[in-house]
Protein backbone atom coordinates (compact mmCIF):
# COMPACT_ATOMS: atom_id res chain seq x y z
CA UNK A 1 0.00 0.00 0.00
CA UNK A 2 1.54 3.39 -0.85
CA UNK A 3 2.19 5.73 1.87
CA UNK A 4 -0.43 7.81 2.91
CA UNK A 5 -3.34 5.77 1.75
CA UNK A 6 -5.45 3.53 3.90
CA UNK A 7 -6.05 0.11 3.86
CA UNK A 8 -9.45 -0.28 1.53
CA UNK A 9 -12.14 -1.60 4.04
CA UNK A 10 -15.77 -3.06 4.15
CA UNK A 11 -18.48 -2.49 6.22
CA UNK A 12 -21.85 -4.47 6.45
CA UNK A 13 -24.10 -2.82 8.54
CA UNK A 14 -27.84 -3.69 9.74
CA UNK A 15 -30.18 -0.36 10.59
CA UNK A 16 -31.46 -0.42 13.46
CA UNK A 17 -30.43 -3.57 14.91
CA UNK A 18 -31.58 -3.60 18.35
CA UNK A 19 -35.00 -3.75 17.12
CA UNK A 20 -34.22 -6.16 14.86
CA UNK A 21 -32.14 -8.18 17.32
CA UNK A 22 -35.74 -7.73 19.99
CA UNK A 23 -37.25 -9.24 16.48
CA UNK A 24 -35.24 -11.82 16.17
CA UNK A 25 -35.40 -13.06 19.34
CA UNK A 26 -38.97 -12.73 19.85
CA UNK A 27 -39.65 -9.61 21.82
CA UNK A 28 -40.95 -7.49 19.19
CA UNK A 29 -43.74 -8.20 16.38
CA UNK A 30 -42.37 -6.22 12.78
CA UNK A 31 -45.23 -5.18 12.34
CA UNK A 32 -45.64 -3.22 15.43
CA UNK A 33 -44.40 0.31 15.58
CA UNK A 34 -41.30 -0.43 17.93
CA UNK A 35 -38.46 1.53 19.92
CA UNK A 36 -35.92 0.55 21.95
CA UNK A 37 -34.69 3.39 24.91
CA UNK A 38 -32.26 3.95 27.88
CA UNK A 39 -34.34 5.75 30.45
CA UNK A 40 -33.09 9.09 28.82
CA UNK A 41 -34.96 8.51 25.51
CA UNK A 42 -35.24 6.96 22.40
CA UNK A 43 -31.86 5.43 20.64
CA UNK A 44 -33.29 3.43 17.73
CA UNK A 45 -36.66 3.27 16.44
CA UNK A 46 -37.90 0.86 13.76
CA UNK A 47 -39.65 2.16 10.35
CA UNK A 48 -42.84 2.13 11.61
CA UNK A 49 -42.17 4.12 14.22
CA UNK A 50 -40.34 6.62 12.63
CA UNK A 51 -43.40 6.83 9.93
CA UNK A 52 -44.93 7.99 12.95
CA UNK A 53 -42.58 10.70 14.29
CA UNK A 54 -40.42 8.87 16.31
CA UNK A 55 -37.29 10.00 16.37
CA UNK A 56 -33.84 9.55 18.06
CA UNK A 57 -33.14 11.27 21.13
CA UNK A 58 -37.06 11.48 21.45
CA UNK A 59 -38.21 11.15 25.21
CA UNK A 60 -40.70 8.33 25.92
CA UNK A 61 -43.38 10.49 26.74
CA UNK A 62 -43.23 12.57 23.65
CA UNK A 63 -42.71 8.93 21.66
CA UNK A 64 -46.43 8.20 22.82
CA UNK A 65 -47.91 10.96 22.78
CA UNK A 66 -46.84 10.98 18.62
CA UNK A 67 -47.26 7.05 18.63
CA UNK A 68 -50.00 5.32 21.20
CA UNK A 69 -49.51 2.32 19.88
CA UNK A 70 -45.71 2.25 19.87
CA UNK A 71 -43.89 -0.75 21.95
CA UNK A 72 -40.66 0.49 24.22
CA UNK A 73 -38.36 -2.11 25.06
CA UNK A 74 -35.26 -1.24 27.55
CA UNK A 75 -31.99 -1.58 25.71
CA UNK A 76 -30.39 -4.68 26.06
CA UNK A 77 -26.70 -5.02 24.96
CA UNK A 78 -26.44 -8.83 25.65
CA UNK A 79 -29.46 -9.24 23.63
CA UNK A 80 -28.24 -7.29 20.69
CA UNK A 81 -24.58 -9.35 20.75
CA UNK A 82 -26.63 -12.93 21.34
CA UNK A 83 -28.87 -12.70 17.89
CA UNK A 84 -25.85 -10.76 16.01
CA UNK A 85 -23.38 -13.66 16.02
CA UNK A 86 -25.62 -15.96 13.71
CA UNK A 87 -25.15 -12.88 11.22
CA UNK A 88 -21.69 -12.24 11.71
CA UNK A 89 -21.00 -16.77 11.05
CA UNK A 90 -22.76 -15.51 8.40
CA UNK A 91 -20.39 -13.18 6.72
CA UNK A 92 -17.46 -15.49 7.27
CA UNK A 93 -19.06 -17.30 4.40
CA UNK A 94 -17.97 -15.08 2.11
CA UNK A 95 -15.14 -12.98 4.02
CA UNK A 96 -12.40 -15.14 5.88
CA UNK A 97 -11.85 -12.27 8.74
CA UNK A 98 -14.23 -10.14 10.09
CA UNK A 99 -14.03 -7.51 13.13
CA UNK A 100 -17.09 -6.78 15.37
CA UNK A 101 -17.10 -2.87 15.89
CA UNK A 102 -20.28 -3.38 17.99
CA UNK A 103 -23.17 -5.51 17.16
CA UNK A 104 -25.16 -4.64 13.91
CA UNK A 105 -21.73 -3.45 12.21
CA UNK A 106 -18.79 -5.93 11.33
CA UNK A 107 -15.66 -4.46 9.10
CA UNK A 108 -13.00 -6.19 6.83
CA UNK A 109 -10.22 -5.42 4.82
CA UNK A 110 -12.02 -5.69 1.17
CA UNK A 111 -9.01 -6.55 -0.87
CA UNK A 112 -8.80 -10.13 -0.82
CA UNK A 113 -12.68 -10.77 -1.00
CA UNK A 114 -12.96 -8.22 -3.86
CA UNK A 115 -9.89 -10.35 -5.27
CA UNK A 116 -11.91 -13.58 -4.92
CA UNK A 117 -15.24 -12.64 -5.96
CA UNK A 118 -14.51 -10.69 -8.87
CA UNK A 119 -15.34 -6.97 -8.13
CA UNK A 120 -16.78 -4.86 -5.28
CA UNK A 121 -20.49 -4.36 -6.71
CA UNK A 122 -20.36 -8.60 -6.28
CA UNK A 123 -18.67 -8.50 -3.01
CA UNK A 124 -21.49 -6.69 -1.58
CA UNK A 125 -24.26 -7.90 -3.78
CA UNK A 126 -22.83 -11.80 -2.46
CA UNK A 127 -22.97 -10.37 1.27
CA UNK A 128 -26.60 -8.63 1.41
CA UNK A 129 -27.54 -12.21 -0.31
CA UNK A 130 -26.19 -14.73 2.03
CA UNK A 131 -27.09 -12.57 5.42
CA UNK A 132 -30.67 -12.06 3.72
CA UNK A 133 -30.86 -15.54 2.85
CA UNK A 134 -29.02 -17.49 6.44
CA UNK A 135 -30.61 -14.82 8.66
CA UNK A 136 -33.61 -13.16 7.28
CA UNK A 137 -31.93 -9.52 8.01
CA UNK A 138 -31.55 -7.01 5.47
CA UNK A 139 -28.08 -5.21 5.72
CA UNK A 140 -25.98 -2.53 3.96
CA UNK A 141 -22.48 -2.83 2.55
CA UNK A 142 -20.36 -0.06 2.31
CA UNK A 143 -16.89 0.17 0.66
CA UNK A 144 -14.05 2.90 0.70
CA UNK A 145 -10.55 3.76 1.76
CA UNK A 146 -10.02 3.88 5.46
CA UNK A 147 -12.69 3.39 8.31
CA UNK A 148 -14.77 6.37 8.39
CA UNK A 149 -15.19 6.25 4.77
CA UNK A 150 -16.00 2.78 4.35
CA UNK A 151 -18.81 3.05 7.89
CA UNK A 152 -20.16 6.25 6.69
CA UNK A 153 -20.54 4.21 2.73
CA UNK A 154 -22.05 1.63 4.59
CA UNK A 155 -25.04 3.73 5.88
CA UNK A 156 -25.48 5.30 2.46
CA UNK A 157 -25.38 1.60 0.98
CA UNK A 158 -22.49 2.98 -1.86
CA UNK A 159 -19.14 2.07 -2.82
CA UNK A 160 -16.98 4.80 -2.57
CA UNK A 161 -14.23 4.54 -5.52
CA UNK A 162 -10.77 4.33 -4.06
CA UNK A 163 -8.25 7.17 -4.28
CA UNK A 164 -7.69 10.53 -1.94
CA UNK A 165 -9.44 12.89 -4.07
CA UNK A 166 -13.31 10.64 -4.42
CA UNK A 167 -12.58 9.36 -0.53
CA UNK A 168 -12.15 13.62 0.05
CA UNK A 169 -15.10 14.58 -1.75
CA UNK A 170 -17.24 12.16 -0.14
CA UNK A 171 -16.46 13.23 3.34
CA UNK A 172 -15.97 16.52 2.81
CA UNK A 173 -19.91 17.56 3.41
CA UNK A 174 -20.37 15.04 6.33
CA UNK A 175 -21.07 16.53 9.31
CA UNK A 176 -17.90 16.07 12.14
CA UNK A 177 -20.62 14.26 14.34
CA UNK A 178 -19.71 11.32 12.06
CA UNK A 179 -16.78 10.82 13.83
CA UNK A 180 -18.28 9.49 16.80
CA UNK A 181 -19.21 6.05 14.34
CA UNK A 182 -15.67 4.92 14.55
CA UNK A 183 -15.58 5.34 18.67
CA UNK A 184 -15.65 1.53 20.18
CA UNK A 185 -15.30 2.39 23.64
CA UNK A 186 -16.83 4.68 26.72
CA UNK A 187 -13.47 6.46 26.82
CA UNK A 188 -12.95 6.99 22.74
CA UNK A 189 -16.59 8.13 22.94
CA UNK A 190 -16.46 10.86 25.35
CA UNK A 191 -13.73 11.90 23.88
CA UNK A 192 -15.24 12.44 20.27
CA UNK A 193 -18.11 13.50 21.85
CA UNK A 194 -16.05 16.70 23.67
CA UNK A 195 -14.17 17.32 20.46
CA UNK A 196 -17.22 17.30 18.08
CA UNK A 197 -18.75 19.84 20.37
CA UNK A 198 -15.56 22.28 20.48
CA UNK A 199 -15.15 21.48 16.30
CA UNK A 200 -18.72 22.64 16.06
CA UNK A 201 -18.29 26.35 18.64
CA UNK A 202 -15.02 26.84 16.30
CA UNK A 203 -17.77 26.80 13.29
CA UNK A 204 -15.78 23.77 11.82
CA UNK A 205 -18.82 21.83 11.39
CA UNK A 206 -18.07 19.09 8.42
CA UNK A 207 -15.45 16.98 8.12
CA UNK A 208 -13.70 18.89 5.31
CA UNK A 209 -13.33 21.98 7.28
CA UNK A 210 -11.48 19.63 10.31
CA UNK A 211 -9.81 17.82 7.07
CA UNK A 212 -7.97 21.23 5.71
CA UNK A 213 -6.48 21.88 9.18
CA UNK A 214 -2.96 21.39 9.22
CA UNK A 215 -1.41 18.61 11.31
CA UNK A 216 0.54 20.58 13.47
CA UNK A 217 -2.00 23.43 14.73
CA UNK A 218 -3.95 19.91 14.87
CA UNK A 219 -2.20 18.13 17.25
CA UNK A 220 -1.01 21.67 19.38
CA UNK A 221 -5.14 22.43 19.54
CA UNK A 222 -7.17 19.23 20.44
CA UNK A 223 -4.61 16.86 21.22
CA UNK A 224 -4.24 12.79 20.09
CA UNK A 225 -8.01 12.08 20.19
CA UNK A 226 -7.22 15.04 17.63
CA UNK A 227 -5.19 14.17 15.97
CA UNK A 228 -7.07 10.33 15.47
CA UNK A 229 -10.24 12.54 14.31
CA UNK A 230 -8.11 14.29 11.60
CA UNK A 231 -7.13 11.54 10.04
CA UNK A 232 -9.82 9.61 10.02
CA UNK A 233 -11.65 12.86 8.15
CA UNK A 234 -8.84 13.03 5.88
CA UNK A 235 -9.80 9.36 5.01
CA UNK A 236 -6.69 7.79 6.48
CA UNK A 237 -6.97 5.05 9.48
CA UNK A 238 -6.61 6.07 12.73
CA UNK A 239 -3.30 4.81 13.34
CA UNK A 240 -0.44 4.69 10.48
CA UNK A 241 0.60 1.19 9.02
CA UNK A 242 3.74 -0.12 10.03
CA UNK A 243 6.34 -2.09 8.63
CA UNK A 244 6.41 -4.69 11.33
CA UNK A 245 4.41 -4.73 14.48
CA UNK A 246 5.96 -3.06 16.79
CA UNK A 247 4.83 -4.76 20.17
CA UNK A 248 3.90 -8.43 20.10
CA UNK A 249 0.46 -9.42 21.30
CA UNK A 250 -0.60 -9.40 24.97
CA UNK A 251 -2.33 -12.86 25.92
CA UNK A 252 -4.18 -14.09 29.02
CA UNK A 253 -5.81 -17.66 29.54
CA UNK A 254 -7.39 -20.20 31.40
CA UNK A 255 -8.59 -23.42 31.72
CA UNK A 256 -12.54 -23.98 32.63
CA UNK A 257 -13.08 -26.79 35.33
CA UNK A 258 -15.51 -27.71 34.97
CA UNK A 259 -16.14 -27.39 31.62
CA UNK A 260 -18.75 -24.73 31.00
CA UNK A 261 -21.77 -25.28 28.71
CA UNK A 262 -23.94 -21.93 29.96
CA UNK A 263 -23.03 -18.48 29.16
CA UNK A 264 -23.55 -17.27 33.06
CA UNK A 265 -20.84 -20.06 33.93
CA UNK A 266 -17.85 -19.03 31.98
CA UNK A 267 -18.38 -15.39 32.29
CA UNK A 268 -17.30 -15.37 35.72
CA UNK A 269 -13.85 -16.49 34.38
CA UNK A 270 -14.10 -14.31 31.50
CA UNK A 271 -14.44 -11.05 34.08
CA UNK A 272 -11.34 -12.46 35.98
CA UNK A 273 -9.26 -13.09 33.01
CA UNK A 274 -10.15 -10.04 31.41
CA UNK A 275 -9.07 -7.85 34.23
CA UNK A 276 -5.99 -9.99 34.51
CA UNK A 277 -5.22 -9.01 30.25
CA UNK A 278 -5.90 -5.75 31.25
CA UNK A 279 -3.43 -5.44 34.42
CA UNK A 280 -0.84 -6.99 31.69
CA UNK A 281 -1.23 -4.00 29.49
CA UNK A 282 -1.45 -1.36 32.45
CA UNK A 283 2.27 -3.44 33.23
CA UNK A 284 3.69 -3.56 29.98
CA UNK A 285 2.00 0.23 29.06
CA UNK A 286 -0.14 -0.11 26.41
CA UNK A 287 -2.91 0.01 24.35
CA UNK A 288 -4.84 -2.48 21.62
CA UNK A 289 -6.97 -1.78 18.65
CA UNK A 290 -8.51 -5.68 18.44
CA UNK A 291 -9.72 -8.03 21.03
CA UNK A 292 -9.95 -12.01 19.97
CA UNK A 293 -11.62 -14.27 22.30
CA UNK A 294 -10.85 -17.94 21.68
CA UNK A 295 -12.37 -20.35 22.95
CA UNK A 296 -12.26 -24.55 22.78
CA UNK A 297 -14.58 -27.11 22.99
CA UNK A 298 -14.13 -30.81 25.56
CA UNK A 299 -14.05 -32.30 21.25
CA UNK A 300 -10.90 -30.15 20.72
CA UNK A 301 -13.13 -27.75 18.47
CA UNK A 302 -12.01 -23.70 18.40
CA UNK A 303 -14.09 -20.77 17.87
CA UNK A 304 -12.13 -17.45 17.48
CA UNK A 305 -13.76 -14.11 17.30
CA UNK A 306 -12.56 -10.80 16.99
CA UNK A 307 -13.93 -7.62 18.15
CA UNK A 308 -12.40 -3.84 17.44
CA UNK A 309 -11.55 -1.55 19.87
CA UNK A 310 -10.93 2.25 19.89
CA UNK A 311 -8.94 4.44 22.89
CA UNK A 312 -7.81 2.58 26.39
CA UNK A 313 -10.71 -0.10 26.94
CA UNK A 314 -11.67 -0.94 30.63
CA UNK A 315 -11.20 -4.15 32.36
CA UNK A 316 -15.37 -3.78 32.55
CA UNK A 317 -15.54 -3.08 28.80
CA UNK A 318 -13.10 -6.09 27.81
CA UNK A 319 -15.79 -8.40 30.07
CA UNK A 320 -18.89 -7.10 28.34
CA UNK A 321 -17.67 -8.25 24.95
CA UNK A 322 -16.14 -11.40 26.11
CA UNK A 323 -19.54 -11.77 28.03
CA UNK A 324 -21.28 -10.73 24.56
CA UNK A 325 -19.52 -13.60 22.68
CA UNK A 326 -20.14 -15.98 25.16
CA UNK A 327 -23.89 -15.52 24.71
CA UNK A 328 -23.26 -15.44 20.98
CA UNK A 329 -22.20 -18.95 21.16
CA UNK A 330 -23.74 -20.26 24.33
CA UNK A 331 -27.38 -19.47 24.12
CA UNK A 332 -28.41 -21.78 21.45
CA UNK A 333 -29.37 -19.62 18.50
CA UNK A 334 -26.05 -19.62 16.62
CA UNK A 335 -25.82 -21.39 13.66
CA UNK A 336 -22.45 -23.06 14.64
CA UNK A 337 -23.17 -23.58 18.31
CA UNK A 338 -19.79 -24.92 20.55
CA UNK A 339 -19.96 -29.23 19.68
CA UNK A 340 -19.29 -29.42 23.48
CA UNK A 341 -18.81 -27.52 26.57
CA UNK A 342 -16.50 -25.06 26.56
CA UNK A 343 -12.69 -25.97 28.35
CA UNK A 344 -10.61 -23.36 27.57
CA UNK A 345 -10.74 -19.49 27.34
CA UNK A 346 -8.19 -17.01 25.91
CA UNK A 347 -8.05 -13.56 25.28
CA UNK A 348 -5.39 -11.85 23.05
CA UNK A 349 -4.81 -8.13 23.19
CA UNK A 350 -3.82 -7.41 19.02
CA UNK A 351 -2.82 -4.54 17.09
CA UNK A 352 -0.54 -3.03 20.68
CA UNK A 353 0.93 0.19 20.62
CA UNK A 354 2.47 1.84 23.20
CA UNK A 355 0.01 4.28 25.37
CA UNK A 356 2.47 6.91 26.10
CA UNK A 357 1.02 8.80 22.88
CA UNK A 358 -2.55 8.51 24.80
CA UNK A 359 -2.57 12.25 26.02
CA UNK A 360 -4.18 12.15 29.91
CA UNK A 361 -6.77 13.67 31.45
CA UNK A 362 -6.94 17.71 32.31
CA UNK A 363 -6.06 16.88 35.50
CA UNK A 364 -3.47 14.36 34.47
CA UNK A 365 -3.11 10.52 35.19
CA UNK A 366 -4.70 8.45 37.79
CA UNK A 367 -3.60 8.00 41.09
CA UNK A 368 -1.98 4.67 41.75
CA UNK A 369 -5.28 4.45 44.74
CA UNK A 370 -7.45 4.89 41.97
CA UNK A 371 -6.27 2.29 39.82
CA UNK A 372 -6.02 -0.22 42.56
CA UNK A 373 -9.53 0.91 43.72
CA UNK A 374 -10.77 -0.45 40.15
CA UNK A 375 -8.71 -3.61 40.22
CA UNK A 376 -10.60 -4.78 43.95
CA UNK A 377 -14.00 -3.55 42.47
CA UNK A 378 -13.63 -5.34 40.18
CA UNK A 379 -12.21 -8.51 42.17
CA UNK A 380 -15.40 -7.98 44.26
CA UNK A 381 -17.60 -7.93 41.44
CA UNK A 382 -16.36 -11.42 40.39
CA UNK A 383 -17.02 -12.97 43.64
CA UNK A 384 -20.61 -11.09 44.15
CA UNK A 385 -21.88 -10.17 40.72
CA UNK A 386 -22.35 -6.67 38.68
CA UNK A 387 -24.84 -5.66 41.41
CA UNK A 388 -22.44 -6.00 44.02
CA UNK A 389 -19.99 -2.97 43.42
CA UNK A 390 -22.48 0.18 43.14
CA UNK A 391 -21.63 3.56 42.62
CA UNK A 392 -23.85 6.80 42.97
CA UNK A 393 -24.32 9.27 39.82
CA UNK A 394 -26.32 12.57 40.54
CA UNK A 395 -28.92 13.30 38.17
CA UNK A 396 -31.99 15.58 38.35
CA UNK A 397 -34.89 15.33 40.76
CA UNK A 398 -36.84 17.38 43.45
CA UNK A 399 -35.58 15.27 46.48
CA UNK A 400 -32.10 14.31 47.30
CA UNK A 401 -32.89 10.54 47.00
CA UNK A 402 -34.12 11.12 43.14
CA UNK A 403 -31.04 12.86 42.02
CA UNK A 404 -29.17 10.16 42.88
CA UNK A 405 -28.99 6.45 41.10
CA UNK A 406 -26.96 3.77 42.12
CA UNK A 407 -25.56 1.75 38.80
CA UNK A 408 -22.87 -0.93 38.84
CA UNK A 409 -19.63 -0.41 38.83
CA UNK A 410 -18.14 -0.06 34.86
CA UNK A 411 -21.27 0.29 33.37
CA UNK A 412 -21.92 4.05 31.98
CA UNK A 413 -22.38 6.46 35.06
CA UNK A 414 -24.83 8.46 33.11
CA UNK A 415 -27.24 10.63 35.04
CA UNK A 416 -31.12 9.35 33.55
CA UNK A 417 -32.22 13.27 34.11
CA UNK A 418 -30.73 16.20 33.20
CA UNK A 419 -29.08 17.82 36.30
CA UNK A 420 -28.87 21.04 34.57
CA UNK A 421 -33.13 21.24 34.03
CA UNK A 422 -35.30 23.55 36.05
CA UNK A 423 -37.11 21.10 38.41
CA UNK A 424 -40.23 23.32 39.96
CA UNK A 425 -40.51 22.32 43.39
CA UNK A 426 -37.66 20.98 44.42
CA UNK A 427 -36.49 21.18 47.97
CA UNK A 428 -34.34 24.33 48.68
CA UNK A 429 -30.70 23.86 49.51
CA UNK A 430 -28.82 23.16 51.32
CA UNK A 431 -29.01 19.49 50.68
CA UNK A 432 -28.57 16.44 53.31
CA UNK A 433 -25.40 15.05 53.54
CA UNK A 434 -26.85 11.77 53.80
CA UNK A 435 -29.70 10.13 52.22
CA UNK A 436 -30.56 6.38 53.96
CA UNK A 437 -31.05 3.98 52.05
CA UNK A 438 -34.53 3.28 53.11
CA UNK A 439 -36.82 6.00 54.70
CA UNK A 440 -36.91 6.05 58.35
CA UNK A 441 -40.58 6.83 59.97
CA UNK A 442 -40.49 9.39 62.57
CA UNK A 443 -42.89 10.79 64.17
CA UNK A 444 -43.50 14.45 64.21
CA UNK A 445 -45.86 16.04 67.04
CA UNK A 446 -47.11 19.22 68.89
CA UNK A 447 -46.69 20.26 72.05
CA UNK A 448 -49.94 18.52 73.02
CA UNK A 449 -48.36 15.38 71.58
CA UNK A 450 -50.52 15.33 68.75
CA UNK A 451 -49.31 14.82 65.15
CA UNK A 452 -48.33 17.37 62.73
CA UNK A 453 -50.24 17.38 59.36
CA UNK A 454 -50.05 19.44 56.15
CA UNK A 455 -52.96 20.03 54.30
CA UNK A 456 -53.25 20.55 50.40
CA UNK A 457 -52.32 24.19 50.55
CA UNK A 458 -48.80 23.46 52.53
CA UNK A 459 -50.25 24.26 55.59
CA UNK A 460 -49.00 22.98 59.26
CA UNK A 461 -51.88 21.93 61.78
CA UNK A 462 -49.58 23.01 64.54
CA UNK A 463 -45.91 24.76 65.10
CA UNK A 464 -43.69 21.35 65.20
CA UNK A 465 -42.23 20.70 68.98
CA UNK A 466 -40.77 17.73 68.97
CA UNK A 467 -39.26 14.96 66.64
CA UNK A 468 -39.75 10.88 67.81
CA UNK A 469 -37.12 8.50 66.48
CA UNK A 470 -38.55 4.78 67.18
CA UNK A 471 -36.49 1.70 67.75
CA UNK A 472 -36.20 -0.28 64.93
CA UNK A 473 -37.35 -3.43 64.79
CA UNK A 474 -34.64 -5.34 63.07
CA UNK A 475 -31.22 -2.90 63.27
CA UNK A 476 -28.93 -4.08 60.51
CA UNK A 477 -25.80 -1.27 61.15
CA UNK A 478 -25.55 1.85 62.43
CA UNK A 479 -28.79 4.33 62.01
CA UNK A 480 -28.91 7.42 60.94
CA UNK A 481 -30.53 9.13 63.88
CA UNK A 482 -30.19 7.19 67.41
CA UNK A 483 -33.34 6.28 69.10
CA UNK A 484 -35.58 9.14 71.18
CA UNK A 485 -37.45 11.95 71.72
CA UNK A 486 -36.04 14.92 70.37
CA UNK A 487 -37.37 18.53 70.65
CA UNK A 488 -36.61 21.31 68.00
CA UNK A 489 -34.08 24.47 68.48
CA UNK A 490 -35.56 25.28 64.71
CA UNK A 491 -37.46 24.09 61.94
CA UNK A 492 -38.22 25.63 58.13
CA UNK A 493 -41.21 24.83 55.64
CA UNK A 494 -43.18 23.03 54.64
CA UNK A 495 -42.55 22.72 51.18
CA UNK A 496 -45.18 20.90 49.49
CA UNK A 497 -44.67 18.59 45.86
CA UNK A 498 -47.20 17.25 43.32
CA UNK A 499 -46.01 15.10 40.71
CA UNK A 500 -47.54 13.52 38.09
CA UNK A 501 -51.17 15.06 39.57
CA UNK A 502 -52.87 13.68 36.09
CA UNK A 503 -51.58 10.01 36.33
CA UNK A 504 -52.29 6.98 38.55
CA UNK A 505 -48.46 7.43 39.77
CA UNK A 506 -48.87 10.88 40.68
CA UNK A 507 -47.61 11.52 44.26
CA UNK A 508 -47.90 14.69 46.64
CA UNK A 509 -45.98 14.90 49.80
CA UNK A 510 -43.92 17.37 51.71
CA UNK A 511 -40.88 18.55 53.04
CA UNK A 512 -39.48 19.95 56.44
CA UNK A 513 -36.31 20.69 57.75
CA UNK A 514 -36.16 20.42 61.37
CA UNK A 515 -32.94 21.25 63.64
CA UNK A 516 -33.65 18.53 67.24
CA UNK A 517 -31.71 18.93 70.38
CA UNK A 518 -29.00 16.58 70.38
CA UNK A 519 -29.38 15.05 67.13
CA UNK A 520 -28.21 16.59 63.75
CA UNK A 521 -30.28 18.63 61.61
CA UNK A 522 -33.06 16.05 59.50
CA UNK A 523 -34.91 16.62 56.25
CA UNK A 524 -38.31 15.31 56.60
CA UNK A 525 -40.95 14.29 54.65
CA UNK A 526 -44.77 13.55 55.23
CA UNK A 527 -46.54 11.56 52.74
CA UNK A 528 -50.18 10.12 53.40
CA UNK A 529 -49.62 11.63 57.26
CA UNK A 530 -46.51 9.55 57.64
CA UNK A 531 -43.26 11.36 58.56
CA UNK A 532 -39.68 9.85 57.78
CA UNK A 533 -36.32 10.94 57.46
CA UNK A 534 -35.35 11.87 54.05
CA UNK A 535 -31.60 12.70 55.08
CA UNK A 536 -29.03 13.59 57.49
CA UNK A 537 -27.47 16.86 57.75
CA UNK A 538 -24.15 15.66 59.05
Amino acid sequence: MPPGRAARRGVLWVPDWPVAAAVAEGVADPQVPVAVHDNRGVLVASAPARAAGVRRGMRRRSAQQLCPELVLLPTDPVRDARAFEPLVQAVETVVAEVEVVRPGMVVFLARGPVRHVGSEEGLAELLVGTVATETGAECQVGLGDGLLTAMLAARAGVLVPAGPETTAAFLGGQDVGALALAASTRQADAETAELVDLLRRLGLRTLGAFARLETGDVAARFGTRGLLAHRLARGLDARPSAARRPEDDVLAATELDPPAARADVAAFAARALAEQLTERMLRRGVLCARLQVTARTEDGNELVRTWSLDGAPTAAELTDRVRWQLEGWLAGRSGRAPSAPLTHLELAAQEVSPAGAVQDGLWGRSLRGQVQAGRAALRVQGLLGAEGVLVPVLQGGRDPRSAARLVAWGDDPAPLRRPDAPWPGQVPAPWPATVPSDPVPVGLVDAAGATVRVDARGRTSAVPARVVVPAPERPEGPAPVAAGEYPLLAWAGPWPVTERWWSAEGRRRAYLQVVPDGAPALLLAVERGAWQVEGVYD
